[in-house]
Order: C-alpha cells, then sequence, then structure tokens
C-alpha cells in the first residue's frame, strides 16, 4: 500500500480532485477516481476519500468564503442533500451501483444535450422549489452510494446564471456540508487499516497545491469559459458513469 507506485498514482488523484475543487468549487471528484482504482479496491479507495475530501474542502474554504455562496440555493440544496444521505445510507450495502451509475449519467447527458446541442450558451431558467430539492437529495445520494455526487448538483447550478465565483463558492459549500456528513459512514465501512491511514497522511501536502493551482485557472477563466469548462467536464463525469454502470452490468 505504500510503494512508490501507489503513492505516485493516488498522489495524482489528490491533486485532480483537489485541483477540481480549486477550480470549479467541487463536483468533478469523478475525474480522479478512476486512478485510484488503479491501485486499490473501490471500497478502500472510498474509505481513503473519504477524510481527504473533508480536508479539501477546509483548505477551499480559503478561497470560497461565505461571501461567495448563494444562500438561496443552499437553501433548497441542503434540505434535500440531508434525504439524499438518508436514503444512501440506508441502501448503501444493498444498493445496486452500476445502476445507479447508468441511470444517473444518463440522465445528466440528457439534461446537458440542450448545451451540447445549442449555441454554447447557458441559458438561466427561474428558481425552482422541487428542482432545487431533488437535484440535492439525487446529489447526495449518488455521493453516498459511489461519490459521484457532482453531476446532479452541477447540472442545476449551471441553469441558474450565477456568477462564476458564486457558482463555485456554492459547490464548495454544498459538498463541504455533503463531505461532513458522509466521512463516518464510509470509514465505518471501509473500515482503514494502518496503511491507509498513513497513505492519507503522506497524501495531505498534495492538497493545498491542487486547491491553489485550480483557483489560479479558476482566476484566469472568464464567465463564459467557466461555463463552457464545466459543461465539458459534466459529460465527461456522466460518460464515465454510463461506462461503470455499462460493466457493472456486464454489457460491455
Amino acid at each position: 500500500m505504500l510503494d512508490p507506485f501507489t503513492i505516485a498514482i493516488a498522489a495524482l488523484g489528490i491533486f485532480l480532485i483537489a485541483f477540481m475543487k480549486g477550480a470549479f468549487g467541487g463536483g468533478f471528484a469523478i475525474i480522479g477516481i478512476p486512478l485510484l482504482s488503479l491501485v486499490m479496491d473501490p471500497v478502500t479507495a472510498g474509505g481513503l476519500l473519504a477524510p481527504m475530501f473533508v480536508i479539501m474542502d477546509l483548505v477551499a474554504l480559503k478561497y470560497w468564503k461565505p461571501s461567495t455562496w448563494s444562500k438561496p440555493e443552499l437553501k433548497l440544496l441542503i434540505p434535500g442533500l440531508c434525504i439524499g444521505f438518508l436514503l444512501g445510507f440506508m441502501l448503501l450495502k444493498s444498493i445496486d451501483r452500476p445502476t445507479v451509475a447508468l441511470l444517473v449519467g444518463g440522465l445528466t447527458l440528457a439534461m446537458t444535450g440542450q448545451w451540447l446541442l445549442g449555441t454554447g450558451e447557458a441559458k438561466e431558467q427561474p428558481r425552482n422549489v422541487a428542482l432545487g430539492v431533488s437535484a440535492g437529495a439525487a446529489s447526495g445520494f449518488t455521493s453516498m452510494v459511489a461519490h459521484s455526487g457532482g453531476p446532479p448538483l452541477i447540472a442545476y447550478l449551471l441553469t441558474r446564471g450565477l456568477p462564476k465565483a458564486v457558482y463555485a463558492g456554492t459547490s464548495s459549500a454544498f459538498f463541504t456540508i455533503g463531505n461532513v456528513f458522509k466521512a463516518v459512514p464510509w470509514l465505518i465501512i471501509a473500515q482503514p487499516d494502518r496503511n491507509v491511514w498513513l497513505l492519507m497522511l503522506v497524501l495531505v501536502p498534495v492538497v493545498p497545491l491542487g486547491v491553489w493551482a485550480g483557483w489560479k485557472l479558476h482566476n484566469r477563466l472568464d464567465q463564459k469559459e467557466l461555463t463552457r469548462a464545466c459543461y465539458l467536464l459534466l459529460i465527461v463525469t456522466s460518460l464515465k458513469l454510463v461506462w461503470d454502470g455499462l460493466r457493472g452490468q456486464g454489457l460491455i
């Protein structure tokens, strides 16, 4: 577990996830997770990532302060998040994860289809209470069962036309709360051994470097570039979920 190859691959995965949090406020952790699966099983990876996410969130709060949060959006998203986490925790050991991945990936691709087939411009939609709560619940559920809560939340926030700093700050606040909630359940399920805890300690210095590098990129992107980047990353993460779902069901 502590051989140089494992450390190098895990460090790269943690850096990518932290970078995404610094640049976009979170939601794209799935970009880095496949790297971890090269050197450890999914449950061990989940147990390692749970506390690392919390550390990333605490570092990110240095950049995404409460002044960057959209309180009206969080008032809708957080109750849904709690509902989703409760359902996810209750079903964590019995849920068919490939089916969940396939459904979430497919639905998110459908939600981004208008942007993909259109002009590439985000279109702001009126705030919808049911949609906001549902997005929070879907994100909480998929985050708990598969560390992939980003697509539902990001797809919703991109329709709100938020300024780029508010988009990133709101996303960061949402995932900070969510990652604190799910850390203990994942640690109970994964039960990391001594080597995993040591690996976490080795990886801690990578976190602030990744968040800082991502924040630098965020500052260089204008509103349209950030929105375009988020949509493209959302498509990539959704396709990854669809692939995982199909492969998990033995269809490919």
